[in-house]
């Protein structure tokens, strides 16, 4: 595994420009390498939003799209991925848990016709990237090149045969599940079945990385994270999560599987989610939980009275804030478990309703490298957190995949219980 990642993923590196501010050294750094950001929703924000009937929506500029329902103004849009140094955005083509699998794989099926049909009306701007040379090309010609990734096995009804042809749709990488888990693989959200993966689950990994999709675990068990890794062949992806050694929400990634990330590999992409990065969050989160609970439980059909109590508890109880430094925190605790060339950044934005001052949109991401510039980054690192390393783990996927071609694929009877 080790000669093939290096064999086939060496970068070239450009030689770092002086800088005499940590701003600019990370302008300096983005304009090397820009983003490669691991998750954006804006495709369900057009499913939400607009039912995917995009013709008159502007991509150019959404911030006045906040609406009378108390929708707020999308994180994303052209001028802002500019602004914000992006080069290449992992787009998801998310769809609830909650869909019935055959219903889930048509929802999928038309978040990928979407989200193609919003890059193909601004080919000046964004570019379908299919490959890492793709990208490559996109960036070099100045467009935002644009993948697609699914988020959760529902996507693909428990079947390699769908996942195959997701794959050939254009759809990159996969998170293994979203919140709920699957009849094969356990969710880091909900109660387990599968002790980790079934042997379906470890043949859904082995069949990605024939064909070369990458295998996502965020929102994985733990235990599925190790399963995943055991057999993988290829490099694996965190598109979105933070350290759990920082924050111990479920969602994030335990040192035990950082740590076999440079065996791997592979990266986790830091995500903004801020009842990720702050503990303080996460603890009132479940403070705020209980008290609902404990309200409902007080005032059993009153919604009202429990309304307005819970507005009360709200004020008195504010939420605590995240911060840029603590999400350079949790690049640094990740950095010193599994290394520089283990990080890179996914931010979430359009699949949260709000980020940590600072981070508040897709133009922010040069205030979190002035940050880490600051914490005495050099260019070179700030260059492999930003897009460096994502590209080396895609071309390293690419090469395992062509190193399996004498593979035939992996096969489960159609309607077999999983």
């Amino acid at each position: 595994m080790r000669r093939l990642l290096l064999a086939t993923a060496m970068l070239v590196w450009t030689a770092p420009a002086l800088a005499d501010t940590p701003e600019e050294a990370a302008e300096a750094a983005l304009e090397a390498a820009p983003v490669w950001d691991g998750h954006n929703d804006v495709p369900i924000q057009l499913r939400g939003r607009f039912g995917n009937v995009i013709g008159d929506f502007d991509f150019e500029d959404t911030t006045g799209t906040e609406s009378p329902d108390g929708r707020r103004a999308m994180h994303t849009d052209i001028a802002r991925l500019k602004r914000g140094k992006v080069g290449a955005q992992w787009w998801s083509v998310y769809v609830s848990a909650s869909l019935e699998e055959p219903e889930a794989v048509q929802a999928t099926i038309e978040q990928i016709d979407v989200t193609k049909r919003l890059i193909a009306r601004y080919p000046g701007e964004l570019g379908l990237a299919l490959t890492a040379d793709d990208v490559e090309r996109h960036m070099a010609q100045g467009r935002i090149a644009s993948l697609m990734g699914m988020e959760g096995g529902h996507s693909i009804g428990s079947s390699l045969a769908v996942l195959r042809q997701m794959y050939a749709m254009g759809a990159r990488y996969m998170t293994l599940t979203h919140g709920k888990t699957l009849s094969w693989a356990d969710s880091a959200t909900d109660e387990p079945k599968n002790n980790g993966l079934s042997d379906f689950g470890k043949d859904v990994v082995r069949e990605m990385n024939r064909i070369g999709m990458l295998v996502d675990l965020s929102h994985v068990s733990e235990k599925a994270m190790h399963d995943a890794l055991d057999v993988a062949q290829a490099p694996v992806i965190f598109s979105h999560s933070s350290a759990r050694a920082l924050n111990g929400h479920a969602r994030n990634v335990p040192d035990s599987a950082l740590a076999r990330l440079p065996a791997n590999g592979g990266i986790i992409m830091v995500t903004f989610v801020p009842g990720f990065l702050s503990e303080a969050a996460r603890q009132w989160n479940a403070n705020r939980a209980a008290e609902q609970a404990r309200l409902e439980a007080l005032w059993q059909g009153q919604p009202d009275e429990v309304a307005n109590r819970l507005a009360s508890w709200d004020e008195a109880n504010p939420l605590p804030q995240s911060s840029i430094a603590e999400t350079a925190d949790h690049i640094d605790h990740i950095r010193s478990v599994a290394g520089i060339e283990a990080i890179g950044i996914g931010g979430d934005y359009d699949g949260i309703p709000f980020a940590p001052p600072g981070l508040e949109d897709v133009s922010t991401y040069p205030a979190l490298f002035g940050e880490l510039a600051r914490r005495g980054y050099s260019q070179q690192d700030l260059e492999m957190i930003s897009s460096r390393n994502m590209m080396r783990v895609m071309r390293a996927a690419e090469a395992a995949s062509s190193s399996m071609d004498d593979i035939p694929p992996y096969e489960h009877a159609a309607g077999e219980e999983r």
